[in-house]
């Protein structure tokens, strides 16, 4: 992390995303993995495979499994912004995280040592896609933002709606990641 702390201090609630504009939505979805606690990376594999109980406010995923999701999660909005702009009306399918988490695939504690997943590569693909994402953003038409696709849960959703998502999505997972780095090594 360069110069001043980006972490987010206070939790995420979307309906400020909602009201910020696109500009200011490009800027903070630009800061990207920076709001997360770099000191995530000095964790072994026990603090990041553990799982929290509901009441220590903190989230339940482990480190490992909520960057995991975080990374999928990008993927996924990331197609999905994609989509609205090249194409009419397009489906945006609903994916299930919690049975990504069931299933394992993040390599959490089930998985022996030596074929846990790396908490650098979900970093690195959040911080690639949001950086190729970000690029791409300023080459849209202001008109693009308001281009839409049909969400099969959430219905009618625009480029700016989805960004929003995005934008909140990975701050909201990030607080509660740097509230777990914080009670498993102390205030940063």
């Amino acid at each position: 992390m360069s110069g001043e702390s980006k972490l987010i201090l206070t939790e995420p609630v979307l309906s400020v995303y909602m009201a910020m504009p696109v500009a200011e939505l490009c800027r903070r979805h630009a800061i990207g993995v920076e709001v997360m606690d770099q000191r995530v990376f000095k964790l072994r594999d026990e603090q990041l495979d553990m799982a929290f109980l509901p009441d220590a406010g903190v989230g339940r995923w482990p480190i490992r499994a909520l960057l995991g999701h975080l990374a999928d999660a990008e993927m996924v909005m990331t197609h999905r912004m994609r989509c609205v702009v090249a194409q009419e009306n397009p489906i945006l399918h609903n994916w299930d995280e919690n049975a990504f988490i069931d299933a394992g695939i993040y390599g959490t504690e089930r998985t022996p040592p030596e074929l846990r997943q790396p908490i650098g590569a979900y970093i690195a693909t959040i911080y690639t896609l949001r950086k190729w994402t970000g690029d791409w953003f300023r080459s849209l038409a202001p008109s693009a933002w308001e281009r839409k696709g049909l969400h099969t849960e959430r219905g009618e959703m625009s480029l700016k709606t989805i960004l929003t998502y995005d934008t909140w999505h990975l701050d909201h997972h990030a607080w509660f990641m740097n509230r777990k780095v914080a009670r498993l090594v102390g205030p940063g």
